[in-house]
């Protein structure tokens, strides 16, 4: 069956923060200048903000911009920042670390708590309104190119195809989305994304990505708890030599979002994100929160660490990266979804004046690199380029120390003294070590109360895929987890998945294989980040698969 095509100025892959601000800001400039302009966005979830997930405490400085009545309009943002905390962790005791001494640029004031899911699905109502046309459930599966080799748009995936890839009674063949350019906003580590940079060498002049992963739960808690716009970060136990740290955020309704993010470049085969987020949640000071509580929710994803020297080059023929598929997120701030807003609307931008102009997608959008380059997102990054880096390069303690004189000095306008930008010392899934030289770690066996196991996570998160489709976490050769990831590290996806989806079978040594439960997936992306000879693709399956997150 042949795939029909529908035609657009623009196109948008992903309705997250990004997309959907791009989206926006193109209709507005068409209304202001009285021109007409099709703009089509395509999210792979089920509805808009069904994968969306984040801790979140969000800068509105973007969305001042782009709706500033965002207030009279309804936007979810009802819970601002009342107090911050910044604790340092020890097993059994803390420090609550004095925040005037903390760079002013992590001060929390004027911010906002809430769900950045629910932020998204208001922020799709408003695109609908101004005449975009949202289409979640399609999952962009394909770039389309030009004969001259300038993105011409995507393909969403085929529906209906089988586990054995033959079609099935109810195929249908994916959509062909054309457009004068393409924006592509699918958010950390993006399948499309990641084959962009390679086919146009979008790196050559900048430093490999870096990444966490965030696990993150919902609790209901105890109303004498709960403190209406609380925000604690902690950084410490339960790890050692490791760079993350948790969260707690008091939200509205008696609610606390509270998560743990460890980043992806560490050592020990043995380590596993979502037991630590565990053991996190039984230290005292923690548990006290959560006791009498109830979890709700839970999800995990992928971070951008690598800052202002990872992000890549933006523009290509025929479109550009926004959002976190260019990597925008400032990590000492744990902030991101305000610059990710911010770059879509400059895409929007440099876009909406090509397409004006009667370019079609031969003029690339150069604009945007350049108004990136003169905006506050530049200046959010530059001053902190050398937090996360000098942890890799110093070790948590110095590097802490380093990092924070680094942005204190950036803040006070002496950053001119420490003129220089490091470099990533590796990348992620090469920092792993070999289990021979690796400690085992005894996580405890959870509760049921205040830690759980997986499975039980992943039911809270609504993941449902169909299961009679192919496996989207493709190997590139079946052995290796085999003979190199389970001879030599110990089978390290069993436990970087938070999701259960990875799972050595069979009782004889020798007959060992990997199982992979792909209807666990959660699409965090952490398996295509970490491992170690990079051998699993993460690509979408069928549209409207996957998590489906409320109030996350």
């Amino acid at each position: 069956m042949e795939r029909e095509s529908m035609e657009f100025d623009v196109v948008i892959v992903g309705g997250g923060p990004a997309g959907l601000s791009a989206a926006i800001r193109l209709m507005q400039l068409a209304q202001e200048k009285d021109q007409e302009l099709t703009v089509c966005v395509i999210e792979k979830g089920s509805e808009v903000g069904a994968h969306i997930l984040s801790g979140a405490v969000v800068d509105p400085i973007a969305l001042n911009e782009l709706l500033p009545d965002w207030k009279e309009k309804g936007a979810p943002l009802n819970t601002p920042v009342t107090d911050n905390h910044h604790w340092i962790l020890s097993e059994k005791g803390k420090i609550d670390f004095p925040h005037f001494l903390l760079p002013p640029l992590m001060s929390n004031k004027g911010m906002y708590t809430l769900s950045l899911g629910n932020l998204c699905r208001w922020l799709g109502e408003q695109a609908e309104a101004l005449g975009v046309e949202v289409y979640p459930g399609f999952a962009g599966a394909e770039v389309l190119f030009h004969e001259d080799g300038r993105v011409k748009g995507v393909a969403t995936g085929d529906m209906g195809i089988g586990r054995d890839g033959e079609p099935k009674a109810s195929h249908m063949p994916g959509m062909e989305l054309h457009a004068k350019y393409t924006l592509f906003a699918e958010g950390c580590r993006g399948s499309l994304s990641k084959q962009l940079e390679k086919e146009f060498n979008l790196r050559a002049d900048t430093d490999h990505q870096t990444y966490g992963i965030g696990i993150k739960e919902l609790w209901d808690i105890d109303p004498a708890k709960h403190v209406p716009g609380r925000v604690i970060h902690t950084q410490g136990w339960p790890l050692t030599d490791t760079v993350g740290g948790g969260f707690i955020y008091h939200q509205e309704n008696n609610q606390v979002a509270i998560g743990f993010v460890v980043g992806l470049d560490y050592e020990n085969p043995y380590l596993s994100p979502f037991d630590e987020m565990q053991r996190f949640k039984m230290h005292p000071a923690v548990k006290e929160i959560l006791e009498g509580g109830r979890r709700v929710s839970y999800g995990a994803r992928a971070i951008n660490e690598g800052g202002l020297q990872s992000v890549p080059k933006l523009s290509f023929p025929g479109g550009a990266l926004i959002g976190c598929a260019a990597g925008f997120v400032n990590v000492p701030r744990i902030k991101g979804s305000h610059n990710a807003m911010k770059s879509g609307m400059l895409a929007a931008e440099a876009a909406f004046d090509a397409v004006a102009a009667g370019s079609v997608g031969e003029v690339e959008l150069t604009g945007y690199e350049t108004a990136f380059k003169n905006s506050w997102i530049y200046k959010d990054l530059h001053r902190v380029r050398n937090a996360r880096p000098s942890l890799s390069k110093f070790g948590i303690t110095l590097g802490t120390v380093y990092s924070g004189l680094d942005m204190w000095l950036n803040n006070i306008g002496l950053g001119f003294l420490f003129p220089w930008t490091f470099k990533h010392v590796h990348k992620d899934h090469k920092a792993l070590a070999k289990a021979k030289t690796a400690k085992p770690i005894d996580y405890p066996k959870p509760d049921g109360k205040l830690t759980f196991d997986k499975l039980s996570s992943v039911f809270l998160s609504n993941t449902n895929h169909e299961e009679d489709q192919p496996v989207h976490l493709k190997l590139a050769d079946e052995m290796i987890p085999v003979t190199v990831n389970l001879k030599d590290y110990a089978g390290p996806e069993q436990r970087f998945c938070p999701a259960g989806v990875y799972e050595f079978v069979g009782d004889n040594p020798d007959e060992k294989r990997l199982q992979i439960n792909a209807q666990n997936c959660v699409h965090c992306k952490t398996c295509d980040i970490k491992d170690y000879m990079q051998n699993i693709n993460w690509v979408v399956p069928e549209g409207g698969g996957g998590p489906n997150y409320p109030n996350m």
